[in-house]
């Protein structure tokens, strides 16, 4: 069955109020947890990652699970399923009242899987063999969805509260899963992109993996370590959560023109080229962060840095969504939901014992000790 308007549209629509929703919460969770906190601010820090990130550490070991009963299946069903129990495990965010609770909450949460891999998996079953731009659609919802939902939510938990914008995200959650059981119809896989499928290797598989992870962290790390890294940039203490969302919203702003811009790049640069220069280029300006002086000048440095890492994933993941089946396309997913657990992991680790200007370094080095492998795709990609 081809994928016609409004049913194109409709997906792509869902994972933009899906992403809003997780990033509308996930904003104010440092706040939070400082809130909740009896312990001292080292202990606090590594507890703020450890609860941001544990969601997505659960998820990366769930994700290729879920992907591959999808794969076999109906992934419209699995997508509907879990945004709805994603929404109860918002309300138990809501109902947490210690760190612990929080941090068990957050953990059941991401054992409820991602609804992207299920996008990717439609996308890649789409008959136009242009998956790219399907991909790079889903890809740039789900950014403009990361644009809005800081900004809303650091606003939304300084007026209304944080439980209720909780509870909020959770209610966008049921209607992200009622408008894809009523729009989206049920997706089929082609027999020739089945016999397809079967040109993919391993090797091709788990060189995209990497190239996605080292994109992904340099994009997640950084909410975490807001309310520490910004009153040495002159920001008082109680603007920070409302200056912090207006960082994360320019940085949306940046994925959401690099996302769109991916398919154009690959065909000007070609693939390998744009995804290289590109995660260069991002490793770059990560590392001249160190050098701004204010939150302003951060900010601007933040958005080209996210400008130029945004294209990393759409170009890595497209070919694996278009030939790989369901259990691949979520372990590709899952680097991309790792790096939501290893950027607030290793940023907060690090910032307990030094700098922001080592710890920016020391994510520049790893993004650029990815480089290399974009020859080595390339070569995996090569027919045996």
């Amino acid at each position: 069955m081809r994928l016609m308007w409004p049913s194109r549209r409709i997906l792509p629509v869902a994972l933009f109020f899906g992403t809003f929703a997780w990033s509308f919460v996930y904003v104010s969770l440092p706040f939070y947890i400082q809130r909740l906190s009896t312990v001292d601010p080292v202990s606090t820090l590594r507890w703020t990652g450890w609860i941001l990130g544990i969601s997505a550490l659960v998820t990366v070991v769930t994700t290729p699970v879920w992907g591959r009963l999808a794969g076999k299946g109906n992934p419209k069903t699995f997508y509907v399923v879990v945004e709805i129990l994603q929404g109860l495990g918002f309300v138990g965010m809501a109902m947490a009242r210690s760190l612990i609770e929080l941090f068990l909450a957050r953990l059941v949460l991401g054992a409820m899987g991602a609804a992207s891999t299920f996008a990717f998996i439609i996308a890649g079953r789409s008959p136009d063999r242009d998956v790219r731009r399907e991909v790079s659609a889903i890809q740039s919802a789900m950014t403009v969805g990361q644009i809005l939902g800081p900004l809303a939510g650091a606003v939304a938990a300084a007026r209304i509260g944080f439980v209720p914008s909780f509870l909020l995200g959770g209610a966008i959650l049921w209607g992200c899963a009622g408008l894809v059981q009523w729009g989206v119809p049920q997706p089929r896989l082609s027999a020739a992109v089945e016999e397809e499928r079967r040109q993919i290797s391993w090797g091709e598989i788990l060189v995209a993996c990497f190239l996605v992870l080292a994109g992904s962290v340099q994009v997640f790390f950084l909410t975490a370590v807001l309310p520490q890294i910004l009153p040495p940039l002159g920001v008082a203490t109680t603007s920070t959560l409302e200056i912090g969302g207006l960082i994360i919203f320019a940085s949306g702003v940046g994925a959401a023109l690099g996302s769109l811009a991916a398919p154009r790049l690959a065909d000007l640069l070609g693939e390998r080229r744009a995804i290289a220069s590109f995660l260069a280029s991002s490793s770059g300006l990560l590392a001249l962060l160190a050098l701004t002086w204010d939150a302003w000048s951060f900010g601007l440095v933040r958005f080209f840095q996210v400008l130029c890492v945004a294209p990393v994933f759409p170009l890595a993941v497209a070919r694996i969504a278009q030939r790989a089946g369901g259990e691949a396309i979520g372990l590709v997913n899952s680097a991309r939901i790792g790096a939501a657990f290893i950027g607030p992991v290793a940023a907060t680790t690090l910032l307990t014992w030094t700098t922001p200007a080592v710890v920016y370094g020391m994510l520049a080095l790893a993004g650029l000790a990815c480089v290399p492998l974009v020859r080595l795709r390339a070569h995996a990609e090569k027919p045996s």
